[in-house]
C-alpha cells in the first residue's frame, strides 16, 4: 500500500505498531523545534507517537498533498489550546515504501512555543 495512504490511516487510528511497521530502521526525524535530526526508527516512532497526543486533536486535518515519486508535502492546520498551528510534513519513503525521513515545518512562532513545551512534556512521560 501506499506510504502515504498508510500514514493517513495511522493517523486516524494512532496504532503504534503500524506506525512502526511503516518506519525505515535508518528514518531520519526532523521537528520543528530540536536543532539535530534525530536517527532510527525508535525514536522517530517515540516523536510521532506524542504528536499523536500534542497535535492531533479534533481540530487537526491535513488540507493539502503534493507528491513526487517518492516523497510528499502534506499541508496541515489545526488548533492547540485555542491557538492555530500550520504547517507541513514532508515525506520521503524508499522502494519497499518505508518512510525514511520525516520532517515537520510549523508556524507561527506562538505555536511553535506552545508546541515546544506540550511535546517536551508529553516525551517526558514517556
Amino acid at each position: 500500500m501506499d506510504p502515504i495512504a498508510r500514514w493517513h490511516e495511522i493517523v486516524k487510528s494512532r496504532d503504534p505498531a503500524a506506525l512502526a511497521s511503516l518506519l525505515a530502521e535508518n528514518v531520519v526525524f526532523h521537528s520543528p523545534v530540536v536543532h539535530t535530526p534525530q536517527h532510527g526508527r525508535a525514536i522517530t516512532h517515540k516523536y510521532l507517537m506524542a504528536a499523536f497526543d500534542v497535535l492531533f486533536s479534533p481540530t487537526f486535518r491535513y488540507v493539502g498533498e503534493w507528491r513526487a515519486e517518492r516523497s510528499a508535502v502534506l499541508e496541515f492546520v489545526g488548533e492547540i489550546e485555542g491557538i492555530v498551528i500550520d504547517g507541513v510534513d514532508m515525506v520521503s519513503w524508499n522502494e519497499a515504501q518505508e518512510i525514511v525521513e520525516f520532517k515537520v515545518m510549523a508556524r507561527p512562532l506562538k505555536a511553535i512555543n506552545l508546541l515546544h513545551r506540550m511535546m517536551g512534556e508529553r516525551l517526558a512521560r514517556g
